[in-house]
């Protein structure tokens, strides 16, 4: 058997799903659809879920300190213009 995207695609889904992640069908969130959650398949973070995540995780973490997150230091560290370590 060969291994390909979609073997490991599935692997990774059930995993994630047996460790009790909410697991969705990425053309229901694709761009175009009507819950899209990106403009385009360029956007390689789905922001709204990763703020959202942070929030969880942070409460305390400030609105403004969110945005800055968001707006600046995100798109700096997915350009590499920002390393981590």
């Amino acid at each position: 058997m060969s291994l390909n995207e979609s073997i490991v695609e599935e692997a990774a889904l059930a995993w994630f799903g047996e460790l009790g992640y909410a697991v969705g069908h990425g053309p229901h969130i694709a761009p175009g659809e009507p819950a899209a959650e990106r403009l385009s398949f360029g956007e390689v973070v789905l922001v709204g879920r990763l703020r959202a995540a942070i929030r969880r995780l942070n409460p305390a973490i400030p609105s403004r300190t969110l945005a800055t997150l968001r707006d600046t230091l995100l798109p700096k560290r997915l350009s590499g213009e920002l390393s981590v370590g």
